[in-house]
């Protein structure tokens, strides 16, 4: 029931340098079965944002829009980009260009080679939404690839992953595992726009939602009293929710794993609300996936809280839109999402309107900014010397001759 994929471990190959260390977190403990949740009042002391610091001994870093929107670090980082918004990395053929890859599958993202006990996994520029691609970003695969790096590494104190060494800014070389074929989707707000998203379904009228029970009065953008999981299986090409009974009884999991990948889900998210704060975002909602090692363990996979898999508000401005009904600052794709619904039928349309370039330009500024401010690191550009395909190409065959 389980398709092959990624496991993640220490890096025995050339490996590009990292900037970042591991840091150690205390994991939670949490209970199963059904979630009942309790709805915060917007006039309450418990108001959103004061919930989401009350656990929090230090005050977060403050984050203004100003800096997603001028400053001499976007005018940078924007001139970049218009050089490279015909140069993106839209497509790959390793298979054709490193010798021993033994065939390619095409992922809305993600460009997997098999290489006998490793899968290799190149990250490109393609954006998707709806199940399916819109555009492509400049830049896009090399902050996924960069800030799923960070996130592993910082986030191996909650759960072990995949990852065997990363030879290219925009390639992980991974051990294969058993995917299971659920994602783990942790949601900490009623928000989004998409047909599986909590607010559409609750604003349909469900109240109980992958087997969490949903009060009535919730309201758009509303942070909730408690995380909930909100699973999904693919069905064709589309996300369809699921219940932790139907999972089991589909046989798509075990009782066991189902409970373990849950407990990870559920405290990867806490912590990743937690370092978001600190550097004045919110961490929304996310997305997580996992496989099975051969020795049994369950394995993180595919990426983290990065801006395709999550949604981040910033935190300071937060409360005060909320209070006012305004939607919040976002730091991630859901603008772009939006242009497409008002623009054309996204599920439905065989054919896609183009993504205007000043919405391409942004994105990738976003995706940018999201990743500095994270990771207090700075995205390096990387030269238009070299194409990226070869690029690519050349590390990928350094890393597997070392593996051999």
């Amino acid at each position: 029931m389980a398709r092959p994929m990624t496991g993640i471990h220490t890096p025995r190959t050339p490996a590009v340098k990292l900037p970042f260390s591991i840091s150690s977190f205390t994991t939670v403990s949490l209970g199963r079965g059904k979630t009942r949740l309790r709805m915060l009042s917007a006039a309450s002391s418990s108001s959103p944002v004061k919930a989401s610091l009350s656990h929090r001994q230090d005050s977060p870093r403050n984050i203004s829009l100003d800096a997603l929107i001028k400053g001499d670090r976007r005018e940078e980082i924007v001139g970049a980009i218009d050089k490279s918004l015909f140069n993106c990395l839209s497509e790959t053929n390793l298979h054709l260009t490193v010798p021993g890859i033994k065939s390619k599958t095409r992922g809305k993202v993600r460009d997997i080679y098999d290489y006998g006990d490793y899968l290799i996994l190149v990250t490109t520029d393609r954006q998707s939404a709806f199940d399916r691609v819109l555009a492509s970003i400049p830049f896009k695969g090399q902050v996924l690839n960069e800030t799923s790096l960070w996130w592993f590494d910082r986030t191996q104190h909650i759960t072990s992953n995949a990852v065997v060494s990363v030879p290219d800014k925009n390639v992980t070389i991974a051990k294969k595992c058993s995917v299971f074929p659920v994602e783990f989707v942790v949601r900490g707000f009623v928000t989004g726009s998409t047909d599986t998203s909590l607010w559409t379904v609750y604003k349909n009228g469900v109240r109980n939602y992958c087997g969490n029970v949903l009060p009535e009065g919730l309201v758009k953008n509303q942070k909730l009293s408690s995380h909930i999981l909100t699973p999904t299986t693919k069905a064709d090409t589309h996300d369809v929710p699921v219940t932790p009974d139907e999972i089991i009884e589909r046989g798509l999991m075990s009782r066991a794993d189902y409970e373990e990948a849950s407990r990870k889900a559920l405290s990867l998210f806490e912590y990743g609300q937690k370092v978001a704060l600190e550097h004045g975002m919110i961490l929304v909602d996310t997305k997580y996936e996992f496989g099975k090692g051969e020795d049994g363990s369950i394995l993180l996979i595919d990426e983290v809280h990065t801006p395709d898999s999550s949604r981040y508000w910033i935190a300071q401005s937060y409360e005060e839109r909320f209070q006012n009904g305004l939607e919040p600052e976002n730091v991630d794709k859901e603008f772009l999402r939006l242009w497409f619904k008002d623009n054309c039928n996204p599920y439905e349309d065989e054919v896609l309107p183009d993504a205007p370039e000043e919405l391409v330009r942004e994105l990738s500024w976003r995706y940018i900014f999201l990743y500095e401010t994270i990771t207090k690191s700075k995205f390096e550009v990387p030269s238009l010397e070299e194409p990226l395909h070869d690029r690519i190409s050349r590390n990928v065959k350094s890393a597997l001759a070392a593996l051999k």
